[in-house]
C-alpha cells in the first residue's frame, strides 16, 4: 500500500468510528514499515471538512447555549465541544502527514503519533458522551480548525498556526477546565471528565513541542527568523498578541516557547 494514497482515503471518511478504525489499521502498517512512499503524489485540496455529513456547521459567531456543568446537559455541551476539537485534530494531524512531502522520516513519525493520540482522545470523549446518552454530531459545531488547515498549505504557516497557536491555546485553557470540574464535589462523572482532560493536557504539550520542532525546521530551511511566528499569527488572527488572559508559562516552555516569545504574547508575565 502507498502511504499518501491511504492517508487521502482516511481523510475523506465521513463516519467517525470508521475513520478511527481505518487510521488504527493504517498506523499498524506504518509502524511495521509495510507502506511505500510516493513523494510525487499530489495532495488534494479539500473544500469542506470530513464531518460535514454528520455535523451541523454554524458560523463562528453562533454558539450552543451553555448550561451549568452541574447538569447532564451542561456536561454534554462541554464534552461535545471538546470532542469536536479532538476529532478535528485527527484530520489536522493526518493532513500534516499527507500534505507535506519529501520531509525527514521523523516528521511523519511525529504527526502520525499525534494522530494516534487524537484518535484515542476522541474515542475517550465520545465514550463519555455516550455515557450521558449523547454522541458526537448531536450538537452544532464550528469549522474554524478545518479553516486553519485550508488556509495554510505551506509548512511554516501550518506549523505556526496549528500546533504553535491553536493547540498551544489549549495548554492555557485546559487547566481552567480541570479547575471548574474539580469544584463539583462528589460528582463521579466530573471525576471521569477531569481524568480525560488531564490525559489530553499532558499529551497535547508533547504535540505542541513536536510542532515547535518542525516549525523551526521549516524556518531554518528558508533562513527565516523564528519571530516570523508573530507575523503569521497576526496575518491570520489579527490582534491575538499581546493577550489579557493568562498563559500556561510552564507548559508553553516545555513545548518549546522561549521567554522572549512568551513576553510578546503577554507582557506582564514572570519568565526565566
Amino acid at each position: 500500500m502507498e502511504f499518501f494514497t491511504q492517508l487521502e482515503y482516511i481523510l475523506q471518511i465521513q463516519n467517525p468510528s470508521q475513520k478511527c478504525e481505518a487510521f488504527k489499521n493504517f498506523y499498524k502498517d506504518y509502524t511495521s514499515k509495510a507502506l511505500d512512499f510516493n513523494h510525487e503524489h499530489v495532495a488534494k485540496v479539500f473544500s469542506e471538512p470530513s464531518y460535514k455529513g454528520f455535523c451541523t456547521i454554524v458560523s463562528s459567531t453562533t454558539s450552543v447555549k451553555r448550561k451549568k456543568i452541574t447538569s447532564d446537559r451542561g456536561k454534554i455541551i462541554f464534552l461535545h465541544a471538546i470532542a469536536h476539537i479532538e476529532y478535528s485534530a485527527i484530520d489536522l494531524a493526518i493532513d500534516a502527514a499527507y500534505r507535506f512531502k519529501k520531509l525527514p522520516q521523523a516528521y511523519y513519525d511525529d504527526f502520525l503519533s499525534i494522530a494516534n493520540d487524537e484518535v484515542r482522545h476522541f474515542e475517550m470523549l465520545e465514550g463519555l458522551l455516550k455515557g450521558l446518552d449523547s454522541f458526537y454530531g448531536d450538537l452544532s459545531v464550528h469549522d474554524g480548525l478545518f479553516e486553519a488547515s485550508r488556509i495554510t498549505p505551506e509548512l511554516t504557516e501550518r506549523m505556526a498556526l496549528v500546533p504553535r497557536y491553536l493547540e498551544a491555546n489549549g495548554l492555557d485553557v485546559t487547566p481552567m477546565m480541570i479547575e471548574k470540574f474539580s469544584q463539583l464535589k462528589d460528582d463521579e462523572y466530573a471525576l471521569k471528565i477531569i481524568k480525560a482532560l488531564e490525559i489530553i493536557l499532558e499529551e497535547e504539550c508533547d504535540h505542541v513541542y513536536k510542532g515547535d520542532v518542525w516549525f523551526k525546521y521549516a524556518c531554518d530551511l528558508k533562513n527565516l527568523s523564528y519571530d516570523v511566528y508573530f507575523d503569521i499569527i497576526e496575518k491570520h488572527y489579527p490582534g491575538s498578541f499581546p493577550r489579557k488572559k493568562d498563559i500556561n508559562i510552564k507548559a508553553r516552555q516545555e513545548a518549546g516557547f522561549s521567554c522572549n516569545e512568551l513576553r510578546r504574547m503577554k507582557t506582564d508575565i514572570q519568565c526565566k
